[in-house]
């Protein structure tokens, strides 16, 4: 319990100080902000702070700051102080300064930020990187919330031919909300879900203490190599001593409860809402330090569900928690919350990526069959992924490494994006860029060691993956430093 109570004073008091510091880094003032000089009513909206706040904790706090944490606790209680520290350094800092470039930027979103600070090139291959992630994105947030009606609510224990209807209908449903925006009428009742989620966040919380849950602390008996090597617990199917190194494969399992890439295009969104500058903290840091609670709650509710010997895997794991700490009625409730919050993210993503594939193609989507088509074409690889997941008994946990995987290595655009504007920022002290720089980099190590080292990679022996990464790593810093100079030579950023 002691180092789960450490975690959660990293989190919040590194939370304050440091979201205090990388604001005093940013600067914000008194300007006018896109949403109040550029007004239109449909893409510039003015919203009042907490109204701001909600939306974009709705738009980022999906299934991943609960179904990676729970997954990320078998690694042990290393979680509950690398998620608080890899969400004040690197995931609230990574959200805040892209809401913030945002800002500066007209309301300008993620792939023109990245066009304008990296160039066409890293541009063309950010889109592809983005697309596959908004894929991924669909095809997760339909297998989640659909697993959970089914085992939880209808209380269907194997795959019959109702589990498929239920995928059917949210499938159905990011068709409609696709090719319509019909979000905008959804969108007036899901915040109500966010409540949900809160509250039930609220009461697992609470239940932890009061169901006396077994929390383990970090054990330094066989030193630093005992803590972050292998998983010291079982994995998801129950087999103790599985050996997966912590690093790198901690971090990507976590995905969003630590940082997350997709966040960039959530807060670059909400950008254009933003009334005053000096909201953002709340806003953008201060929301993804919300979802890091979030996680460190989860985590320790599966760890004591864990240590009572269940072994369930991360779906069943939120239903034996819910209704194990809130009861039948709360326990119903708490998981219709995690339910709707992804089917709320996966239009998004979906509908962002019909967009985004038009405008690469250069397909015209006025007319309606051009939507069609379009929509058509995204949603046969969503099914086929999604058909995959099922029907393959590791299923889930490539889909959710793919996915976590392809999500922070969007991150890690980000991260440079961010790194050279602090470079080229008018009055920045000398090195701030750092505060980008050096969680980019790590992640930058963390995806090329993960892809190159897992059998859903190159199944690469993990010293040849820490080398190349390492090089890979380097590249970037070096590079990233270059090209910064060189933009800050002929460009001074507000």
């Amino acid at each position: 319990m002691a180092t789960f109570i450490t975690g959660l004073v990293i989190l919040l008091l590194g939370g304050y100080l440091y979201g205090k510091f990388v604001e005093h880094v940013f600067k914000p003032d008194d300007r006018e902000t896109p949403a109040v000089r550029m007004k239109d009513g449909i893409d510039y909206v003015p919203m009042n702070k907490w109204k701001n706040a909600l939306i974009n904790l709705l738009n980022i706090a999906g299934t991943g700051p609960i179904f990676g944490p729970i997954q990320g606790i078998l690694f042990g209680p290393i979680a509950f102080i690398t998620i608080p520290i890899g969400c004040v350094i690197s995931g609230a800092t990574h959200d805040y300064l892209s809401g913030m470039m945002s800002l500066r930027q007209n309301g300008a979103q993620m792939p023109g930020i990245i066009r304008k600070f990296l160039g066409n090139k890293t541009y063309q291959v950010y889109n592809i990187f983005l697309c596959f992630l908004m894929l991924l994105v669909g095809a997760v947030f339909t297998y989640t919330p659909g697993d959970l009606f089914a085992g939880q609510i209808c209380g269907f224990q194997d795959v019959n031919v109702w589990t498929w209807v239920i995928y059917g209908v949210i499938l159905l449903y990011y068709l409609v909300a696709t090719l319509f925006p019909i979000d905008k009428i959804i969108g007036k009742i899901y915040p109500i879900f966010g409540a949900i989620l809160l509250l039930s966040a609220i009461g697992v919380f609470v239940g932890i203490f009061i169901q006396g849950y077994q929390l383990d602390n970090i054990d330094f008996s066989h030193g630093l190599k005992g803590i972050f090597d292998v998983y010291p617990i079982f994995d998801a199917q129950g087999n103790s001593g599985v050996g997966t190194k912590f690093i790198p494969v901690f971090f990507v399992t976590v995905a969003c409860g630590i940082t997350s890439g997709f966040h960039s295009t959530q807060c670059t969104l909400i950008g254009r809402s933003v009334e005053h500058e000096k909201e953002g903290r709340t806003v953008f840091y201060g929301m993804m330090i919300l979802e890091g609670l979030i996680a460190m709650i989860w985590a320790a509710a599966a760890m004591g569900l864990y240590n009572s010997g269940s072994t369930a895997g991360a779906t069943a794991a939120v239903g034996e928690v819910a209704k194990g700490l809130l009861g039948p009625v709360g326990g119903i409730m708490a998981i219709l919350g995690v339910i709707v919050l992804p089917i709320t993210s996966g239009d998004t993503a979906l509908r962002s990526c019909r967009l985004m594939v038009a405008d690469y193609l250069h397909i015209d989507q006025k007319t309606r069959k051009n939507r069609v088509l379009v929509t058509l074409g995204i949603f046969i690889p969503v099914i086929l992924i999604l058909v995959f997941a099922k029907m393959n008994a590791e299923g889930f946990n490539i889909l959710w490494r793919y996915f976590a995987w392809s999500n922070q290595t969007i991150g890690v655009f980000a991260f440079a994006a961010i790194t050279i504007y602090l470079m080229a920022k008018k009055g920045a002290k000398k090195g701030i860029y750092l505060i980008a720089l050096i969680p980019g980099s790590f992640y930058m190590f963390i995806i090329s060691s993960f892809i190159l080292s897992q059998k859903i990679g190159f199944s690469l022996p993990m010293t040849v993956a820490y080398i190349i990464a390492g090089i890979l790593t380097a590249l970037y810093f070096a590079g990233l430093i270059i090209a910064g100079k060189k933009y800050a030579a002929n460009h001074e950023e507000e």
